[in-house]
Order: structure tokens, then C-alpha cells, then sequence
């Protein structure tokens, strides 16, 4: 049976699913694909089948994309525009259940159709959407700064970092086209162990993401598109424990939002483990705790070990000892105290990977710092309050709005 929505029950059984599918309706309110095609498309997958969802999902994104370019072809850049964005995310949300397909080497061609639409709504945007090649030890990062139109006006920009697995092109869906909506910039980047560079470079996570950002924010201080005084930045899903590491040590914006709060990746690992692996892993006794973590492993099927190598995979390690100890360096207790830049944090009602953590975080700060909680009432429960996005882009930009100065806010209009 395929999912069928309900107000609180959700679309399918299996958790992983209903979220997912979550996500990519609540990324229709921001303009990203329409909520028909997501509600035709969710009822045709069978409830927990990887095989089920990437056929759909790939189907409607093949469907999206030749409507682009026949709109293309016919000079309608806005129609264009709009088909090929929603077919660059409903190819990456095919993915998301990757590693439970019996053939997975789908992944990068898959991918790299997916980015090559969102390049056409690049190309599409008619230089408001420009190319920003990142500086970055050796080699570059991908970086798209969007504009609400080509006049190369200095503008307050919201720096978006992206989470563990999430596409750079949904970012339109969490905040970046209400931050176009309001005449401000947006700039998206693949970071290390994200979407470009761990698919295609194979470059992997890492924890100091000061070391990310601030090459980021080097190079949009010298552009004249870009108010060096007006940086805002937000960390979406894993990105707000990264945002958050940031500001401890990068102080260029003036203020920033963490959705969720997190103060510690690692808890979603390491709360799993009985008590004895963990002392195993806490004591350093390498050998013991891959011992242990291949029985406990192999009696849970082979399910969970392609579940801990994708897992793994985005950290560059498939040693289990090694993988939970570099985890483990994902934390932010050492560095919180040291944050001066005023801080808002997001706390939603069910969050399922950083549980209590929001409020958590929300203790650590010395500084400036709020925290707005969203709830199974307004629809904004689960993790990045999935279909809850316009309430929270509200939320969260009129709290960076008043952060900026007289004249930077509310640039753009609505209709």
C-alpha cells in the first residue's frame, strides 16, 4: 500500500519514510516542486521499499526536468526555472534510501543529473544567481550566491550551511527563497562531506567547521554584492551543531540561527550502544570494541551494516572504533562559552536525532541567545520542522531582521 497522509498519523508506518516525505512537502510551500505532485508521488511508494521510493522519485524528477526544458526551449525562464529546481531536489530526495538498494553505483549519476538541473536554474536566473568558487585548502567548494536581481546592489546575505545529507538546491526550501523573498542574498555551499565534495571528491566531514566557514565569509566580505556589515548565517539539521562551532571562533556575522540546536552529534550514536561497548569504546580498547561491534552486528543482519557504512561514509572511516571516536569530536560543551555572536535556537516538539539538545545548547550560551519552540499544534513537530518551514522562516528571519541595521531589512516584496 502506498503512504496515505493524515492529519497527525503521518504517510507511512516506517518512520524514515513519513519524515522524508515530510521534507519534501513542506519544501512545496516554498516553491520547490507543488504539493500534488508530492502527494500523487508519496501515494504510489510502497511503505519501507529503498527500490520503491528511488523509481517513483526519479520518475516525477525525469518528468520535471523535460518540462524545463521544453519551457526552455520555448523562452519561459520562470517556468524553467521552477520545473528544474523541483527536478534537482526530487532526484536528491531518490537518494536518501540509497543504501538499501540491491544497486547503489546510482548514486553518483543520479547526483550529478540532479545538480546538472539545478546548474540550469542557475543559468535560468539570468545572472541573478551567480557562481562563487570557494578558496579551500587546495582546491575549491562549490558556492552559489543567489540575488534577488542582477543590479550587483550590497545587500544583507544569509549564509546557509547545509546538514549531514540534505541537497544543496532543497536549501530554497529552508530559508533561502524567503531571504530572496525579503531583497537579501543567500549563499549555498557544498561543504566538506556534502553532496559535491563527498560524491564526486570523496572529501569528508569534518568537525572544526570554523576552518569552513571562515573561507566562506573571507570571500563574500570582498564582493560589492554583498554588505560585509549584514552577515547572517543558519545551520539546518546537523549544520546547527556546525554553525554553532563556527561562531565560536568566526565573529564576521552579526548574528545566526541554529535549527535545531545541537550540542553533541555523537549522543545519536552513542545512546545506542550497550553499556559495556561503550565503556569499551570510552576506555580505548580498540580491538575489543570492533570485536564486539562485528557479533553485535552480524546477529542484527546485514541491514545494519550497510546502515553503519552509510552512516560512516560522509566521516571518510569504516573502522567502527575510529568512526565513533572521531563522532565523538562533534561537540560543542568545549566551545560555547567562548560565543559572542548573538544566537537564536530552534527546539521543535518530537525531534527525533537531537533530542532535549535545543534547551541544552540554549544553557551553554554566555551571550546573547533565544530560543523559539515549535509544536505538533502548528504542524512545525519532528526534526527541522519539516511542514512547518513558512512559520519558521518567518520566525527566524524577522528574529535576524532585527539584528541588522535601519534600511537592511525588508528589501524586497511580497505579493
Amino acid at each position: 500500500m502506498g503512504g496515505r497522509p493524515s492529519a497527525r498519523g503521518g504517510f507511512f508506518a516506517n518512520p524514515d519514510f513519513d519524515y522524508e516525505a515530510r521534507i519534501v512537502l513542506g519544501a512545496a510551500a516554498s516553491g520547490i516542486g507543488d504539493v500534488g505532485l508530492v502527494l500523487e508521488t508519496v501515494g504510489r511508494i510502497t511503505d519501507g521499499d529503498p527500490q520503491s521510493w528511488f523509481d517513483a522519485w526519479t520518475a516525477l524528477a525525469a518528468d520535471m526536468a523535460a518540462r524545463g526544458d521544453e519551457a526552455l526551449g520555448r523562452g519561459h525562464l520562470n517556468t524553467a526555472s521552477w520545473a528544474f529546481l523541483a527536478a534537482a531536489e526530487y532526484y536528491a530526495k531518490a537518494l536518501v534510501f540509497v543504501d538499501g538498494l540491491a544497486d547503489q553505483s546510482v548514486l553518483l549519476p543520479v547526483f550529478r543529473q540532479g545538480r546538472g538541473c539545478w546548474e540550469k536554474v542557475v543559468d535560468a536566473s539570468q545572472g541573478c544567481f551567480v557562481r562563487v568558487q570557494v578558496p579551500y585548502e587546495g582546491t575549491t567548494l562549490a558556492g552559489y550566491l543567489l540575488r534577488p536581481d542582477d543590479t550587483g546592489t550590497a545587500r544583507p546575505t544569509l549564509v546557509v550551511t547545509n546538514g549531514s545529507d540534505g541537497s544543496l538546491p532543497g536549501l530554497l526550501g529552508f530559508g533561502a527563497a524567503e531571504a530572496l523573498h525579503r531583497g537579501w542574498n543567500a549563499f549555498l555551499y557544498d561543504g566538506p562531506g556534502q553532496q559535491s565534495m563527498l560524491f564526486e571528491r570523496g572529501v569528508p566531514f569534518r568537525y572544526d567547521w570554523e576552518a569552513v566557514l571562515t573561507p566562506v565569509i573571507d570571500v563574500l566580505v570582498t564582493r560589492p554584492d554583498v554588505d560585509s556589515s549584514a552577515l547572517i548565517g543558519y545551520g539546518i539539521s546537523q549544520g546547527g551543531y556546525w554553525i554553532t562551532r563556527a561562531v565560536a571562533f568566526e565573529r564576521r556575522m552579526v548574528a545566526a540561527v541554529a535549527d535545531p540546536g545541537v550540542v553533541d552529534v555523537s549522543a545519536g550514536w552513542t545512546t545506542r550502544l550497550p553499556p559495556a561497548l561503550l565503556d569499551l569504546l570510552t576506555s580505548g580498547q580498540k580491538d575489543a570494541f570492533n570485536s564486539a561491534m562485528a557479533r553485535a552486528q552480524a546477529s542484527a543482519g546485514p541491514e545494519a551494516a550497510r546502515t553503519m557504512a552509510f552512516r560512516g561514509k560522509p566521516y571518510g572511516m569504516t573502522d567502527p572504533f575510529d568512526l565513533f571516536t572521531e563522532v565523538r569530536r562533534y561537540q560543542v560543551r568545549d566551545v560555547a562559552a567562548q560565543i559572542t555572536t548573538p544566537l537564536l535556537i530552534l527546539d521543535p516538539a518530537d525531534e527525533q536525532f537531537f533530542p532535549g539538545q535545543p534547551r541544552q545548547l540554549y544553557d551553554l550560551l554566555p551571550g546573547e541567545k533565544a530560543i523559539i519552540a515549535f509544536t505538533q499544534d502548528q504542524g512545525a513537530n519532528f526534526h527541522c520542522q519539516p511542514t512547518g518551514r513558512q512559520l519558521t522562516h518567518t520566525q527566524m528571519l524577522d528574529w535576524l531582521a532585527d539584528h541588522l541595521a535601519p534600511g537592511q531589512t525588508d528589501l524586497g516584496s511580497r505579493i
